[in-house]
This record gives structure tokens, C-alpha cells and sequence, in this order.
């Protein structure tokens, strides 16, 4: 009976080092999950293939204009507790930290476009192109 209480008490350890060991992981990976949520989105929620004319014929003037707001938005709202970021061993005021951060979200951006436009991600990423509705011409038919 005392085998069977210690062998019980094992799977209990166990149980329990696998569940801190859970708990361990989600501390670690959490924090990315906006991160990697970001890139999801515009590695497979965006068409690439209408993204990129549409920024090629100006429309990369309204990223920019996006971009600036975000910061100015952010810097505002949310700025460093003791007033300057710590970026790459560089201490850099509030605004500048923050366009460093959302510069790297907007290359983060253009890069999963350029990873899809490679075909890098059809298989999870099957983006069907929508039929051209076929035109008649009524005037020419009467």
C-alpha cells in the first residue's frame, strides 16, 4: 500500500513540475503574443497583390502620415516611466523610442508583405482572386 501512496504522490510531482513548467512557457511567450499576432495579420489577412500597387501609386503617403500619428498618439498616451527608452543600449527621449518602435512595425509589415508576394505562404495562405463580373453591353444588344 505504501508503493502505491508513493507512486501516487510521483504522478502528483509530476503533474504538478509539468504545470509550473506551463506556466514558465506562457511567462516567456506571452508578452510576443501581440507581436506575432501583427505579423499573422499582415502575413495572411492582407492581399499583397492589391496592397502593393495601391502603396506604389502613393498610397505609401498615407502609411507615412499613419506612422506619425501613431507616434505622436503613443508618445502621448503611453510615454516611459523614467522618461527615455533603453533601445539597443542607446537612451533615447520618448518620441525618438517610439519612432524607432513603430518604424520597426511598419518593416515588419512590408517584409511579411514581400514574404507573401515570394510565395513563401500559399499553403496556409490561399488567397483566391475574386471573378471579374462579366460586362454586357445593352445598348449594343438592341
Amino acid at each position: 500500500m505504501e508503493a502505491l501512496e508513493a507512486l501516487l504522490y510521483s504522478f502528483v510531482d509530476v503533474f504538478a513540475a509539468l504545470w509550473e513548467l506551463v506556466i514558465a512557457i506562457l511567462r516567456v511567450l506571452v508578452p510576443w503574443t501581440p507581436l506575432a499576432a501583427w505579423i499573422g495579420f499582415w502575413m495572411c489577412c492582407v492581399n499583397w497583390r492589391e496592397l502593393r500597387p495601391l502603396l506604389a501609386r502613393g498610397g505609401w503617403i498615407g502609411l507615412f502620415l499613419l506612422g506619425f500619428v501613431m507616434i505622436l498618439v503613443w508618445g502621448n498616451v503611453a510615454p516611459p516611466e523614467d522618461g527615455i527608452h533603453h533601445i539597443f543600449g542607446l537612451q533615447l527621449s520618448n518620441f525618438v523610442g517610439k519612432t524607432v518602435y513603430v518604424t520597426t512595425l511598419i518593416c515588419i509589415m512590408l517584409l511579411c508583405g514581400s514574404v507573401q508576394l515570394s510565395g513563401l505562404c500559399n499553403q496556409f495562405c490561399k488567397s483566391e482572386e475574386p471573378e471579374e463580373p462579366e460586362t454586357h453591353d445593352v445598348a449594343a444588344a438592341h
